[in-house]
């Protein structure tokens, strides 16, 4: 596919519709006009968290239904469908649905309640675990655009996320332990934007080729709780804790034990206090 196999291109400096939100959602922009709304959609995070919202929802959609697009047409179609199959993918885009319309709505909130001085209500570890391991579910298997902003733009990536969460955020450096950053995005939260920064270990052979991991960045943590717990949600595990008004999730389809050696850097990486360890509970 090339440009000429697009829409025609708006004027330059043509204003940004909603028809424009849609296409960068479904990677249907030319290039030329994709720059411009994405430089629109960096300033604007209403339109940003509407975009995630959709590709969320294509992600879904994709998980709930790759069986059927890659199944065969049968010689025959029966008289009555087979009774429905209970997939953790099927699940998992439910569970999507959810977390990023109820994330979106939040999003949208925002201003109002940020202009009346009301602060949001902060969300149990478990919630924010679990938006953690959907958001990983749908982008670590996105192989045409995993991240927003690559790694090669660590500064602005970083930069970036720490506007639009409202709090600085550290992409740490996972190289020692074989991980490799390879960029980052935003995601609607409950009340807010959360990070999302994706790290890799390039591919390769072996049992590590082509890992994925990601760690969840949120506002929306109780506070006081510092011990690492641990959750599963299908095939992705995540250590997740929090680190005063901070929670963290690190999420992967990987083993336990590895999981818990690159959270172990991370927290080293990003707690007060230099070389501190944390023990998991659960």
């Amino acid at each position: 596919m090339n440009d000429d196999d697009f829409a025609p291109l708006p004027p330059a400096g043509a204003p940004i519709t909603e028809a424009d939100l849609h296409a960068l959602a479904d990677d249907q922009l030319s290039a030329a006009r994709r720059a411009e709304v994405e430089a629109f959609v960096r300033e604007h995070p209403e339109a940003a968290a509407q975009v995630a919202r959709w590709r969320a929802q294509n992600g879904a959609l994709q998980v709930h239904f790759a069986d059927v697009l890659d199944e065969p047409l049968p010689l025959r179609l029966p008289l009555a469908p087979p009774a429905p199959r209970r997939v953790w993918g099927r699940a998992l885009a439910a569970g999507l649905a959810l977390a990023v319309l109820s994330g979106t709505a939040g999003w949208f909130a925002r201003g109002e309640m940020e202009a009346r001085g009301v602060r949001a209500a902060a969300v149990e570890p478990g919630m924010f675990a679990h938006r953690a391991a959907v958001a990983h579910a749908v982008y670590a298997s996105d192989m045409r655009r995993p991240v927003e902003m690559g790694g090669e733009h660590e500064q602005a990536l970083v930069t970036w996320l720490t506007r639009r969460v409202g709090v600085q955020v550290h992409a740490p450096d996972l190289s020692a332990a074989g991980y490799q950053l390879m960029g980052g995005r935003l995601l609607p939260g409950g009340s807010g934007a959360v990070a999302q920064l994706m790290y890799g270990t390039g591919g390769g052979g072996g049992a590590r080729a082509d890992q994925r991991l990601t760690l969840y960045v949120t506002r929306e943590a109780t506070t006081g709780q510092t011990a690492f717990r641990f959750m599963q949600d299908g095939p992705v595990r995540v250590f997740y804790w929090i680190e005063g008004s901070l929670g963290y999730a690190l999420s992967g389809e990987v083993s336990r034990d590895e999981l818990l050696r690159v959270a172990q850097e991370v927290y080293r990486q990003l707690a007060p206090a230099a070389g501190a360890t944390l023990i998991p509970n659960g």
